[in-house]
């Protein structure tokens, strides 16, 4: 009994700790701040140290040790960064070093980051996101604490959704208890970013709508699904939990539109289509069916997007689909990797090395201090092969999750909405910063987690145990 009770309560505090910081990360801001990355680094530390290690099999193991890989490649590049003897002799210092020696007439002892020690204190923020998805990949082994965590994802999304919606109604100048320096015309919830705002409340939408149709495939016969007749059936007497998912939607969908982002709402709207047929594949049965509720999702995309979107509209007229500063700086970017393709110019060095760089197609105004693609980024700052063990990584995790998506036929709505979140942050972060803000990045790599976690056979080492009053149909 005493082992039983030693070995359960170390699990139930680190699954409490996971849930605190899914739900907590987004409020302080975004979690942007290095106070507030401390704090969840701890945090997330702790619910790696008690999260239970005993229930993983051959499957889990093997994603497992491919993740401590990354770290180590990661911390090995690190190393090479910071150390005034680099181990590798393609880690050379970086010249402006040399420069400022001439300059001086002093020696000065050079390192491969182009600002020394700051790959130290910018380790923050990828270290926040690492913790998440390994703490939930461990905690949501059990399907339990998966199914729990979806839930703590939806409602604190839905939660911020209507605070960012009531304070943009009443009061937009503020968020919480500071002024709004920008974005005055767009719903930005606790974030500062209305991109990053946008992306969240788009994969907050992704799992209520997943909830919701998960909620009505229950109240539906098994077998193929006829829906005039089953639209009549849900909407004769909807079900309490049927409205209740559908408002915080319509809360969440909201939001997003109301952040006027352009790359947030259109990737938010693709994967909302993508959910929704992934997760009624199996009801739609044949291929022309798949299509054809591919091609309507669309359809409802586009018009809620003409209805609700008037501020993403209106700046598609304006600004048009791609940003020239951006472009411009995504080629001065390639510009800087070809320079420092081993090792970069050092982990959250990006503001440092940029000015160099700099396009004169870019406008001089502002400070470009991010490269607004983070995979262009990660090669600059970290270098190229660390950048294509990222892809690689994410290539896995993609690659598990469609395996479970199709092996699952329970908990479907885990491993869709980390599939169709995933798909989320990775195009976005290609276009901005989303993935960079710990706010958000705790969120989707802890449901990633949790869906990689659940995409395995409940034969793989762990024993699942039974949600009391949960009903599934997948």
């Amino acid at each position: 009994m005493m082992e039983r009770i030693a070995r359960t309560w170390p699990a139930k505090i680190s699954s409490w700790l996971l849930f605190a910081a899914v739900a907590g990360a987004p409020l302080p801001f975004g979690s942007d701040d290095p106070a507030a990355i401390a704090a969840w680094s701890v945090v997330l530390g702790l619910v790696l140290v008690l999260a239970p290690f005993h229930r993983l099999g051959k499957g889990r193991l093997t994603l497992l040790a491919l993740a401590f890989g990354v770290v180590a490649a990661y911390a090995l590049v690190l190393h090479e960064q910071l150390s005034d003897r680099p181990w590798l002799a393609v880690a050379s210092p970086h010249p402006v070093w040399r420069e400022a020696a001439d300059v001086l007439g002093a020696p000065i002892a050079p390192s491969v980051s182009i600002a020394r020690h700051q790959p130290y204190f910018a380790l923050g923020a990828p270290l926040v996101a690492m913790l998440a998805l390994v703490g939930a990949f461990l905690v949501c082994v059990d399907r339990t604490r998966a199914r729990e965590l979806v839930m703590v994802i939806a409602w604190s999304g839905a939660a911020y959704a209507l605070y960012g919606i009531l304070s943009h109604v009443f009061d937009p100048t503020r968020i919480l208890w500071r002024d709004k320096e920008a974005y005055l015309s767009a719903v930005t919830g606790t974030f500062i970013n209305r991109n990053t705002a946008a992306t969240y409340f788009g994969s907050c939408a992704v799992v209520w709508l997943l909830l919701l149709a998960e909620r009505v495939r229950a109240l539906l016969p098994r077998g193929e699904i006829v829906w005039r007749e089953a639209a009549e059936r849900v909407l004769a007497e909807p079900p309490r939990a049927v409205v209740v998912a559908f408002g915080m939607l319509f809360a969440c969908v909201s939001a997003m539109f109301m952040t006027g982002s352009r790359g947030g709402v259109v990737l938010s709207l693709v994967a909302l289509v993508v959910a929704f047929t992934t997760f009624f594949r199996r009801d739609l049965g044949r291929r022309k069916r798949l299509v054809a509720s591919v091609l309507a999702g669309a359809a409802v995309a586009l018009v809620l997007l003409q209805i609700m979107g008037a501020g993403t509209s209106a700046r598609f007229d304006l600004q048009g689909a791609a940003d020239e500063g951006r472009l411009a700086t995504y080629r001065s970017t390639l510009r800087m990797i070809a320079d420092h393709p081993w090792f970069g110019t050092g982990q959250g060095t990006f503001a440092q090395a940029f000015p160099a760089y700099r396009s004169a197609e870019v406008s001089l105004w502002g400070v470009w201090d991010i490269a607004h693609n983070t995979l262009l980024e990660i090669a600059a700052d970290m270098g190229l092969p660390i950048a294509g063990l990222v892809v690689l990584g994410w290539a896995v995790m993609f690659g598990v999750l469609i395996h479970g998506v199709r092996m699952r036929h329970r908990d479907l709505v885990v491993p869709v909405s980390a599939l169709a979140v995933a798909g989320l942050a990775a195009l976005h972060s290609l276009i901005d910063f989303s993935l960079q803000i710990p706010g958000y990045a705790i969120v989707a790599m802890a449901l990633i987690g949790a869906g990689l976690a659940q995409s395995f056979s409940s034969r793989d080492g762990a024993r699942e145990a039974p949600v009391p009053g949960l009903t599934v149909n997948g």
